[in-house]
């Protein structure tokens, strides 16, 4: 079996040893060096030439949950099975971040923080939980997970996605005339979407208003699914309270951009979750046996809706 591998920065040498750990029998070549005919490739973010220096593999492993980059790939082969993570630990990463800004948007730690500043002792009313709901926006593994990881501090829970999936204990919208209603109970929006050409720009002022006055935002998707214009004037008209943001169109964030000194958002530098090598190479690793075996893979990603 020869196996394709091409990583970004200075780790390819760790995910080369831990997919050599598993598949012990796989000859492994690391890019730019490649085999005459590679039967999988495992790419994050490759260049263009990758697929024109190579034979179409059986199938093409993404080593991370988000496709948009290599469907943008103009060579990337039309007819071969693209497959994405779906977990590989970053589920749990994400539930973690996710229920850290729930929990000080609900707290109001961001007005405590203020105060402490003006050295100003004053305790705030309780929220009550029944008007504080939270809206996932995306309900996929990692959306699933966040819920889950809410479920037992009592918040209103509810998802919206293309199609209707039924969880205990969350509210289910879907598809585009059920977007209304999920964004008027979300006090706090949670967006896991993945970016796609229907998905680009999606959280807009239209999109945002229809949020409950003083609601926060909390994006651990892809930046483009913002229009950081119209969430700057949100943020300072009032009618959104806070934001917590991870993802960005430009990454790193240029140190001019408006986010960084915001008094009302949180940045973060795309550490919502990481890409834990095991753990990935393991779940990549189960997809080849079973594509060996003639079994279906999860993770398959439908070019058509681009996911």
């Amino acid at each position: 079996m020869n196996v394709l591998l091409q990583t970004p920065g200075t780790d390819t040498e760790l995910w080369r040893a831990a997919l050599a750990a598993v598949l012990p029998e796989a000859r492994i070549m690391v890019w730019p060096d490649v085999p005459a005919d590679p039967d999988y490739a495992l790419v994050w973010r490759p260049p263009s030439e990758l697929f024109t220096a190579v034979e179409a593999p059986k199938a093409i492993f993404n080593l991370g949950a988000g496709v948009d980059a290599l469907l943008a790939v103009p060579t990337l082969p039309a007819d071969v099975p693209v497959i994405r993570l779906t977990d590989a630990g970053m589920a749990e990463q994400m539930a973690e971040y996710v229920t850290f800004a729930v929990l000080h948007a609900y707290r109001e730690m961001h007005a405590y923080a203020a105060q402490q500043r003006e050295s100003r002792w004053q305790p705030r009313p309780r929220l009550a939980k029944s008007g504080f709901g939270v809206g996932v926006m995306g309900f996929g593994v990692l959306g699933q997970a966040i819920a889950s990881s809410l479920a037992p501090f009592g918040f209103p829970l509810a998802a919206w996605s293309r199609a209707r999936k039924s969880t205990a204990g969350v509210t289910s919208f879907a598809g585009t005339n059920e977007l209304s209603p999920f964004l008027a109970m979300a006090k706090v929006l949670v967006c896991t979407l993945p970016l796609t050409p229907e998905t680009a720009g999606i959280l807009d002022a239209g999109t945002l208003m229809q949020l409950p006055p003083g609601a926060h935002v909390v994006n651990i998707a892809r930046g483009e699914l913002v229009v950081d214009a119209d969430l700057l004037a949100l943020l300072d008209s009032g009618q959104i309270a806070g934001a917590t943001l991870d993802v960005f169109r430009a990454e790193p964030l240029p140190a001019d951009h408006p986010f960084w000194h915001h008094p009302r958002i949180t940045v973060t530098p795309h550490v919502s979750a990481a890409t834990l090598i095991p753990d990935s190479i393991a779940q990549v690793a189960a997809g080849i046996m079973r594509l060996e075996e003639g079994l279906p893979v999860t993770g398959r990603v439908d070019r058509m809706v681009g996911y």
